[in-house]
């Protein structure tokens, strides 16, 4: 009886929903005429709120000004980030019953998934911070 309740126990532990990791990521991504910033936090209840400002078409020269612009609209926007359920495999994030992955974690490293109009998805990787700071770019 008590090898049967063992492996129940095991079982039902098998079956569970693992727990997101919990913390604050920053993260950018420059490449080509796109540049982006990201701020990620992923709340004790598992509640995960995501802010990813980006530019298109940003000519070399304005590399700078675009930086500072999306710095700046992350922190100031960062307020009005509600926090949404994610449904969490282990290693992937989705919207509830979606598809598409939003974030993946392996290797205690956590990235983003981004998603711009036509453009194929691309990962940008984040940096775990204790707390967010006024320009990830630095």
């Amino acid at each position: 009886m008590r090898r049967f309740a063992l492996v129940a126990a095991l079982v039902l532990a098998a079956c569970s929903h693992p727990a997101p990791p919990q913390g604050r990521w920053e993260g950018t991504y420059e490449s080509g005429d796109v540049v982006l910033a990201a701020r990620l936090e992923i709340e004790a209840n598992g509640q995960v709120r995501v802010s990813a400002p980006d530019l298109l078409d940003v000519a070399p020269d304005d590399r700078a000004a675009a930086r500072e612009k999306l710095s700046a609209d992350l922190s100031g926007g960062w307020d009005q980030v509600v926090p949404r359920k994610m449904d969490f495999d282990g290693e992937t994030f989705r919207k509830p019953g979606g598809i598409a992955p939003q974030m993946v974690w392996t290797s205690k490293q956590m990235y983003l998934v981004v998603y711009i109009g036509t453009r194929p998805s691309f990962r940008v990787l984040m940096h775990q911070v204790g707390d967010f700071s006024d320009n990830p770019f630095n």
